[in-house]
Formats: C-alpha cells, sequence, structure tokens
C-alpha cells in the first residue's frame, strides 16, 4: 500500500465481520478533505499534484457536492485566458467598487493573485476552461467586464468509469424534461426560445437517444454539462492520480494534537472512527443553509431550509459547528448568496416538492415584481443576489416580502420560464396538472380577479402594473432602473423595444407565481486568512485547519462580483489551502511529465 492507504484492517471489512469500530479503525494520510465541491476537489488535487497523500471525505452517498448541481461557471478575474486584457489593477478596481463593509485585505488580494494561479494549474491538468460574454454583476462600476466568467466544456461521463454514476447529479432544473443535459448556451436558448431552439432540442435528444451504450446501463445522460462536467474533469484527474474519496462519512469532530488539528473524527452509518493528518485538514463542507436552528441565529431574515436550491438537507453546518468546538473564529454569518425560487411538485413522486431557480425569470419583459401590498420593490433584472438582497430589505421595511409575486402576461407566458413552468410552446397549460393551477401557479383574464386570487390590493397592482406599460413604452424605469446597464440587457429580449428588460402587461390571461428568498449557500463559515488558514478568536492561525468554500468566509463580504462568485473564490483557495501545505511540508511543484513547469 501506498503512504495514504488504511494502516489498518479495511473498514468496509470489518463492518462485515460484525466488529466494534468506536476508534479501533486508524486512517493516516498527509491531507484530509472534508467535503467533495469544488474547494475539497481543487485542495485534494493540488495536494496530490505536490506529492502528497490525500482522502476525501464526503457524507453524501455521491460526489461532487454542490457544485455538481450548480451551473459551473467560475468568476476569475485577470485570469490571462486567450485575448483577456483584464489586469490585477483592473480587477482590485472593480472589487474595492462594489464590496462593502469590513473584510481581510490580503485575503481578497490573495484570490486576486492566485486565481490566475489556479487556472493556469487546471489548464496544465488539460482541463480547458473557456470565457463567457457575462457581464459582471455591477457593470456600471469602474473596471467591470464581460469576460471574467469561466466555463469547462461537457465531459463524458464514461470517463470516471464505474464511479460515473456515483458523481452527483444535476437538478431537473438544469436537465431538460428531467432527463437530458444542457449546457449554459442550450439551457438559455431553450428556456427563452431563442433563435435555433428547435435545433438545439433536436440536437440534445439525438445525443442522448443514439448512446446505446450508456442506454443500456443508465438512465442518466453520460454528456456532463455546467457543474457536471467541472467535477467530472476535476474527479477524473483525482482518480487518475489515486486520491481516495470515502462517501457516507459525517464529521463529527476535529482531533486536536499537541496545539494542532491532527484528524477528524467521521461516521459511517452511525460507526465512530478517527481518520489521522499528518499536515492538514481542509475543510471544504459547504455552509449551514440546511440547518434552520443556524439560519434562525445568523441570518436576519431567516426563511426556510426548504427555500435553499443546494441539495436537500446536505449543508448543515456541521464543519461550522466542529470549527466552534475547538475555538474557530467565523466571519459573513449574517449573509446568503441569494437565489430566488419557487417550487412545485415532483412529477415522480407523490407529496414531495421540488424548487426551481428563478435567476433570470424575475426580470424578462412583461412581468413586474411585486411584494404583498402589490408595489415593487427592486430592479428585477438585476443579479439575483441582489434581488435577494431586495427581498430582505423590503421585508425588514414592509413585513410584506419573502415571498412576493412574480406578475406577468400570456406573452411572457409564450417566450419565458417562471421557475418550473417552461415556457408555453414546450409546457402549455393544457399539460399543467389542474390541481396545480391556484396553487403553484394563478392564472386570471383581469388584473383585478389574479389580485384577488393572490390577495394583493387590486388598485395597487394595477397602478404598477400601469406604470410598468408606460416605462415599456419610453424604455426607462424611472424608480430603479430596470435595463438601464449591461446585465439588465444580458438577459432580456432583444426584439423588445426599445428596452429588453421592459415589456407592457396587457396581454390576457394574466399569470402570478410565489417567489421565496431562496438560496445557493450561505457566505459565511470559519474566518480564514489569505493562505486559507482557519483563525481563532484571537486573529492566530489554528495549526494545521484550513478552510475553503462555503465552509469559509467570502473573501468579498457580502457581495457577489459576478457569475461564479462563489466557485472561483471556492477553487483558489482550496488551491492555495494545498500550496500552504504542501510548503510546511517541504514539497515543492514538479515540472510536469509534458515538460510544463507550474509557479506556486
Amino acid at each position: 500500500m501506498d503512504a495514504g492507504a488504511v494502516l489498518s484492517v479495511n473498514m468496509l471489512q470489518r463492518s462485515r465481520m460484525g466488529e466494534s469500530m468506536a476508534s479501533e479503525i486508524h486512517e493516516l494520510y498527509d491531507v484530509i478533505v472534508i467535503g467533495s465541491g469544488a474547494a475539497g476537489a481543487m485542495a485534494a488535487l493540488r495536494a496530490a499534484e505536490l506529492g502528497l497523500s490525500v482522502v476525501i471525505v464526503e457524507k453524501a452517498h455521491k460526489f461532487g457536492g454542490t457544485s455538481a448541481t450548480s451551473g459551473g461557471v467560475l468568476w476569475v478575474p485577470n485570469h490571462q485566458l486567450a485575448q483577456n486584457s483584464d489586469s490585477r489593477e483592473q480587477a482590485l478596481q472593480y472589487l474595492d467598487a462594489v464590496v462593502s463593509g469590513p473584510i481581510q485585505r490580503e485575503r481578497l488580494e490573495a484570490f486576486v493573485d492566485q486565481g490566475p494561479q489556479m487556472v493556469r494549474f487546471m489548464k496544465s491538468l488539460g482541463i480547458a476552461l473557456a470565457s463567457t460574454p457575462w457581464p459582471d454583476y455591477y457593470p456600471g462600476a469602474p473596471a467591470a467586464r464581460a469576460d471574467r466568467s469561466l466555463v469547462c466544456p461537457t465531459f463524458d461521463g464514461r470517463e470516471l468509469g464505474e464511479k460515473f454514476t456515483l458523481l452527483r447529479e444535476q437538478y431537473t432544473r438544469f436537465k431538460l424534461l428531467n432527463r437530458y443535459s444542457m449546457d449554459l448556451g442550450e439551457f438559455f436558448t431553450l428556456s427563452a426560445r431563442g433563435k435555433g431552439w428547435k435545433r438545439a432540442l433536436a440536437r440534445i435528444l439525438w445525443g442522448y437517444w443514439s448512446d446505446r451504450s450508456t442506454r443500456a446501463f443508465t438512465r442518466r445522460d453520460r454528456r456532463l454539462t455546467q457543474g457536471a462536467a467541472l467535477m467530472g474533469h476535476l474527479y477524473k484527474r483525482l482518480f487518475d492520480r489515486g486520491v481516495q474519496v470515502h462517501l457516507e462519512r459525517r464529521l463529527e469532530r476535529l482531533l486536536v494534537s499537541g496545539g494542532r488539528v491532527s484528524g477528524v473524527t467521521v461516521s459511517y452509518f452511525g460507526h465512530p472512527y478517527d481518520i489521522h493528518a499528518r499536515h492538514g485538514v481542509v475543510v471544504c463542507a459547504g455552509g449551514f443553509e440546511w440547518n434552520q436552528e443556524l439560519r434562525e441565529r445568523f441570518l436576519a431574515v431567516p426563511g426556510l431550509t426548504r427555500y435553499s436550491s443546494t441539495p436537500e438537507d446536505a449543508n448543515r453546518g456541521e464543519a461550522l459547528l466542529a470549527g466552534l468546538a475547538i475555538g474557530a473564529a467565523t466571519e459573513h454569518t449574517d449573509a446568503g448568496w441569494w437565489m430566488p425560487t419557487m417550487h412545485m411538485p415532483m412529477p415522480a413522486a407523490s407529496n414531495f416538492e421540488e424548487i426551481h431557480q428563478a435567476a433570470f425569470d424575475v426580470g424578462r419583459p412583461h412581468s413586474v415584481c411585486v411584494n404583498r401590498t402589490g408595489r415593487r420593490f427592486v430592479d428585477e433584472a438585476c443579479g439575483y443576489d441582489d434581488f435577494g438582497k431586495g427581498m430582505v430589505a423590503d421585508q425588514q421595511k414592509t413585513g410584506a416580502n419573502c415571498p412576493c409575486w412574480l406578475v406577468f402576461d400570456s406573452r411572457f407566458r409564450s417566450s419565458f420560464a417562471a421557475g418550473g413552468f417552461m415556457p408555453a410552446a414546450v409546457m402549455p397549460d393544457r399539460v399543467i396538472p389542474r390541481e396545480w393551477w391556484d396553487h403553484y401557479i394563478f392564472k386570471a383574464d383581469t388584473l383585478q380577479a389574479l389580485a384577488a386570487k393572490i390577495q394583493v390590493p387590486a388598485e395597487a397592482l394595477t397602478a404598477t402594473v400601469a406604470s410598468m406599460n408606460e416605462y415599456a413604452r419610453t424604455g426607462r424605469d424611472p424608480e430603479f432602473g430596470r435595463g438601464g446597464n449591461d446585465y439588465d440587457k444580458f438577459f432580456g429580449d432583444p426584439t423588445c423595444k426599445p428596452n429588453p428588460s421592459l415589456g407592457a402587461i396587457e396581454s390576457a390571461p394574466f399569470y402570478a407565481v410565489p417567489i421565496n428568498l431562496g438560496d445557493l449557500g450561505t457566505k459565511g463559515g470559519l474566518k480564514a486568512d489569505a493562505f486559507a488558514r482557519v483563525l481563532d478568536a484571537r486573529g492566530e492561525p489554528i495549526p494545521a485547519l484550513y478552510a475553503a468554500g462555503n465552509a469559509s468566509g467570502c473573501p468579498f463580504g457580502n457581495c457577489y462580483p459576478g457569475a461564479g462568485g462563489t466557485i472561483g473564490p471556492a477553487l483558489t483557495f482550496g488551491f492555495i489551502a494545498a500550496n500552504d501545505i504542501a510548503a510546511r511540508a517541504g514539497r515543492q511543484p514538479q515540472p510536469r511529465r509534458e515538460g510544463t513547469a507550474l509557479a506556486v
């Protein structure tokens, strides 16, 4: 066995022998990574590349974490890919303009400096990242750009071999008819019936059904896209390097010996045992959005766990609680990565509902979002995190938000999705189950009748819609500036004139769906420094303990600067953590076999 192998009898063998496992089994690795999402995968991959033995511990029965279910976008300023003229100075100028509140300056600069190094490392491993024209979320800020968001190419899941079906699967919202994978371009084309949507649909269907060899053993589309593609690329390289992933292992506590973190106690179906680390433990186990008690403790408007769009009951803050138990400090725990969501029944399961994101739906033309007094509260076409902040602020001000309402007309219904309700061309009203009407989606021939159904004052709603119709005519929204910047316009309808984000709401019938204060996770967690080292209450690093991703505090504080603002820093600080562990262990980066040296 190599240095990272199990030193005693394999746990599964012992369980079959029926012997007690409490503290009898001891595993030893150079590095233990808690959590298998983007941060954990990068920390493990970089550590393995630097010659360290690594194990990834994941409490779920599948690997990939929340990242595998996401859009898979990385926000990395100054990424230095082809034709990118961004710079360190421009990146910091933009971040200085949009980030408010207390942050760690050294940590922010570490992200800006090491992000391009992380991208270079991924490229050196053969992972081809591509820049997208996605505008930064504050396009009017100094040095804002539209090329800082990166995506991975489609990945063939069969390259993972027998582990293919163990990678966490995408949500229904990212799959066509809960079966067919879509990349981001296809998703936006189909959800808005954009140019070439029929060809895109035919291509997706043919690619799936012509793949007879995969259909012989799984219903799952082997074509992995978005977050699944990112994680497929990373785990292909992890498995090629012999990194082990231990599934169904829940973190119970951090072990401390001699003033340093020396390992972890995990439980496997209720059986606790210890895993020891020679050089470091990297906590990458996500936030606490599925822990209602922690939401009530930290968030000003806590909302419900079930409104989160992350995997159900996954991120419960075990890492945060384990860190607090040994004296770790926290930061930014009052903030979330907000995402407007709506819920509807799961088609194939009785008595279960599924959460659907409405990130871009709320800002499409021929619609408006109102609180329960019938009044607007935000530029609906803004970034989804800012939309959520608007919901929080309005709830604190009026008590009449969370949920709010997305109100739209038949033109919107024919062209755009409303959460899980696809455009009428794909999902006509007649196929929506009768029992869903006036519960999940509401419909009426007049605005007054719709207002009565959703219990919003009719006079206020009709006045709001009248104002929106005037704004659509002039192309200017004097209340909130909807459609007045490049980001708003990017997700509008270019055929809608004079403002692609504003369209009259006047074509009956009229519809409404409730919008919840959902999230992509929490922004706060263990306080980590520029080297990803977890700090104690005095601001001193806790030896051998690191954190990255949503298990740590966001380097931007309560700001979401651009698409991929969660995964970009998660990958970067996983990379940084591995580098610091390797440096302290006396390991140095080695030139790759292809002859390409990588700077740290």
